[in-house]
């Protein structure tokens, strides 16, 4: 899978991710393709970064939906709005790219399949398969990396003196860890409004 963090931290949001991809028992790394596991996304308000864990399939899907939404449609400056961002893309990763919504029998709802960071100059954000949005304080990790990212986080939080400084921190203990997360790593930061 992967390490991806989102930290806010001395007036600054940061994402980062390794850059492994895996298939099964196979590794592809960065030395064989450059692979991104975040992305850019213009919106009314400024740049929004993403970041998706789980199937390889979620990244140009996610990427090409996203960009191809309206900018009025691509809001991403509140957990309302992510939340209606992502109500307004799940019907489109149904019908247009084929998204299959079923995880479990008892399911309350449809799955869009996907657990995501967003960083911003609002902050950072988590979403997961049933669209459940979270506004993190600090910092958060998702991914197969993401409890030795958090404890790495915990541990340097005192220590770091920025986002990106401890982004990169949590992603290296993923790194170091996590069979499925590999550097290096890549970091994008924004600066937070007042």
């Amino acid at each position: 899978m992967t390490t991806i963090v989102v930290v806010k931290k001395a007036g600054q949001a940061a994402i980062a991710a390794d850059t492994l991809v895996t298939f099964g028992d196979t590794r592809l790394g960065h030395r064989f393709e450059a692979n991104s596991k975040l992305f850019k996304v213009e919106t009314a308000a400024g740049p929004s970064y993403v970041g998706v864990a789980g199937t390889v399939a979620h990244f140009p899907v996610l990427r090409k939906a996203m960009t191809a939404l309206p900018p009025d449609q691509l809001r991403l400056g509140s957990k309302d709005e992510v939340f209606d961002t992502f109500t307004r893309l799940h019907p489109v990763l149904k019908e247009s790219y084929f998204l299959q919504t079923k995880e479990d029998e008892n399911d309350p709802y449809e799955s869009s399949q996907l657990s995501a960071v967003i960083a911003n100059a609002t902050g950072i954000y988590g979403l997961y398969s049933y669209r459940e949005v979270f506004e993190f304080k600090e910092y958060w990790s998702i991914g197969s990396g993401r409890s030795f990212a958090l404890g790495a986080m915990h541990a340097s939080w005192d220590k770091a003196r920025s986002a990106r400084e401890l982004a990169t921190v949590g992603v290296h203990a993923g790194c170091e860890f996590d069979k499925n997360s590999a550097a290096p790593v890549e970091v994008f930061t924004v600066k937070l409004k007042t």
